[in-house]
């Protein structure tokens, strides 16, 4: 119950950014590869970040 209250830590939200944003790119494979090139792009500097940590 009290996990309900507790911050997320950055780190935390760094992974939960990177793997929207691996979705996102996964999505757009099929529908437009210059905007899924971006997001993978994206989602690659965050995981820079996360590993920087």
């Amino acid at each position: 119950m009290f996990s309900l209250f507790k911050k997320k830590s950055k780190k935390e939200k760094l992974q939960q950014q990177y793997e929207k944003l691996m979705k996102e790119s996964h999505r757009l494979s099929t529908i437009n590869r210059a905007e899924s090139d971006k997001k993978a792009a994206e989602a690659d500097e965050i995981a820079r970040q996360i590993e920087a940590l």
